[in-house]
């Protein structure tokens, strides 16, 4: 028995065996929750596939989260499996690769500042109405996160801006879907993690050493870590936790080195 038994979580943005989504529905899974997996475009359905076929999980389904008539099919689609459920998982973010080089301003695009927005914080939004009637009571809808949210990170620019969105977005829903049905809505803002998407940071690996060193546990944080949260997060446990950001980065987000004193 798992403390997600009986429960039914829908997983958006899975890219392969290495992406924060995967270590979500792989936890999530592990405490007996029924998983449905989504994926962005044919080039990554069998990636996604593979990752279903290791959670038990035949629930399969495209979804481009720039497209309400895509988010509307999703949900078409899972209702042909499910007539409700209890979790929805939103792993999707997206700034292309001149806004997150160089300086802000400089690079910065009316036209690409607001796929970023749409993509990575607006398309919570418009999956979580879509959902909303299949969800049950008292359901609990996560996203994610990271630090260039509060912080000016060098080269992820339009990103930090799209996340701080995302921050303030879980605010606003769990405040609007609370009330109702009770649903929870909340944010991890995981450390850096060497995935898929983190491939487009330049000097990314720069970044992991030094998150590393100046973390508290003195280390990065794995997918692992981070869908035990999620899971947590997303269960009965969790059942007083609403509108929160809650940081799985060994202690880099509080923790300051400072000069060497010694």
């Amino acid at each position: 028995m798992g403390f997600l038994d009986k429960k039914k979580a829908l997983i958006v943005g899975v890219a392969s065996n290495r992406s924060i989504a995967w270590g979500i529905a792989d936890a999530m899974a592990k405490q007996g929750c029924e998983i449905a997996l989504t994926y962005q475009n044919e080039k990554l359905k069998k990636r996604v596939e593979k990752c279903g076929e290791i959670c038990n999980s035949n629930i399969i389904i495209p979804c481009d989260v720039a497209s309400d008539s895509s988010i509307a099919q999703t949900f078409t689609q899972l209702k042909k499996h499910w007539d409700n459920f209890d979790i929805l998982v939103h792993s999707v973010a997206f700034a292309h690769r001149t806004q997150l080089d160089g300086n802000y301003v400089e690079v910065a695009e009316r036209e690409k500042f607001a796929q970023a927005h749409d993509i990575s914080s607006y398309s919570f939004t418009a999956l979580a109405k879509a959902a909303n009637p299949m969800l049950n009571k008292n359901s609990a809808l996560l996203t994610l996160s990271y630090l260039g949210s509060m912080r000016a990170i060098p080269n992820y620019n339009v990103m930090g801006v799209a996340k701080a969105s995302l921050e303030a977005n879980v605010r606003y829903m769990a405040a609007a879907m609370g009330a109702e049905k009770g649903i929870r809505v909340n944010a991890v803002s995981a450390g850096p993690i060497k995935t898929l998407a983190a491939s487009g940071i330049k000097n990314f690996g720069k970044l992991l050493d030094y998150a590393a060193k100046s973390s508290a546990l003195k280390r990065n944080v794995t997918i692992e870590e981070v869908g035990n949260v999620a899971a947590f997060l997303c269960s009965d446990l969790a059942s007083g936790i609403t509108g929160e950001i809650t940081y799985v980065d060994a202690g880099y987000n509080f923790y300051d080195t400072g000069p060497n004193l010694s």
